[in-house]
């Protein structure tokens, strides 16, 4: 076996795609925010992930949201963003959630880093990232996607790198202390269709970071401003793991829909089908001939758009 292939080989081992469906957990905490105007900011971008979620089929007893303040919407905000209140959302999550799981975990908010340590600025005491570690490490057995679109965040990256895990920030480094623009964008990649470049009707976490990091360099550029922030992604595969990660349940349907109409259920499987294709056709990029692999994934790529416009369709009449 060539040293290409056997290098793909322990990729598709190590990001193997379950056949089984995999349920999305996300977890949403906005920091301290220093002033009204970014309550209500935070508390805008926060709602707007979480409606999508909704939108794609997340069912509320999944949804975890903490904020500064809580009481601006008491309903829907669960308790105030404390450090401790931080640490049992995502134990609670590794409760409840079951082995290849994914958790989405977004962090709104500012940051703070004092030459060595990175922090994500709380009410109370913060939580740094050697906090957000030991956080993680109970959630071992899932896949996790930590979004992290706060000032300083880039100091965040190397220590929460690992398998399994998708590490997404604002800044590649702590020295980045601006206040970043990220988050508006990453939020506007799950409230349209824009960000979805494989037309699946759905957003992956690769997806919605290039959408947004594509936009904070426009934003930048427009301004006729230096860029003071540079979004990292690392997931360990060169972006082929968070590209088969999704901010909803696979097939984005609820058991109701699917069991009532039997035509729909079989469409929703077969997008399934497609969708795995395209992922396990990604894993295997660097081992295949690029003129091959350019046909096969336009080929897949344009059956999963045909087929995700067939659902709608189905689903519009009803």
């Amino acid at each position: 076996m060539s040293a290409r292939l056997l290098a793909a080989a322990v990729l598709c081992c190590a990001i193997a795609i379950p056949a089984a469906a995999q349920d999305p957990h996300l977890i949403v905490i906005t920091g301290v925010a220093g002033d009204e105007d970014h309550v209500a900011q935070f508390h805008k971008w926060a709602m707007a992930v979480i409606d999508a979620a909704k939108r794609f089929g997340v069912p509320d007893a999944d949804v975890a949201y903490l904020s500064d303040k809580p009481e601006q919407d008491p309903a829907r905000i669960r308790g105030r963003s404390t450090k401790d209140n931080v640490a049992k959302a995502l134990a609670d999550a590794a409760a409840r959630a079951k082995p290849n799981d994914e958790v989405f975990i977004l962090l709104i908010g500012h940051g703070s880093f004092d030459g060595r340590i990175g922090a994500f600025n709380l009410p109370g005491p913060d939580l740094a990232v050697a906090d957000y570690s030991k956080l993680l490490d109970k959630l071992a057995a899932q896949r996790v996607v930590f979004v992290n679109t706060a000032s300083s965040s880039g100091a965040f990256v190397q220590p929460l790198a690992g398998p399994g895990r998708i590490i997404v920030t604002a800044t590649k480094t702590g020295g980045e202390r601006n206040e970043t623009r990220f988050p508006a964008y990453f939020v506007e990649a799950f409230q349209g269709e824009a960000a979805d470049r494989d037309r699946n009707g759905r957003v992956s976490a690769l997806e919605a970071f290039d959408y947004a990091r594509t936009k904070v360099v426009a934003s930048y550029e427009q301004g006729g401003h230096i860029l003071t922030e540079h979004a990292v992604l690392d997931d360990g595969s060169e972006g082929k793991l968070a590209a088969m990660l999704f901010l909803a349940p696979r097939a984005s349907r609820s058991a109701a829909t699917a069991t009532a109409d039997p035509k729909l259920r079989a469409l929703l499987d077969e997008r399934d089908a497609l969708e795995r294709q395209v992922a396990e056709l990604r894993l295997r990029k660097d081992s295949m001939d690029p003129a091959r692999y350019e046909g096969e994934l336009e080929s897949l790529l344009t059956n999963l758009a045909i087929k995700t416009k067939t659902i709608r369709e189905l689903e519009a009449k009803k």
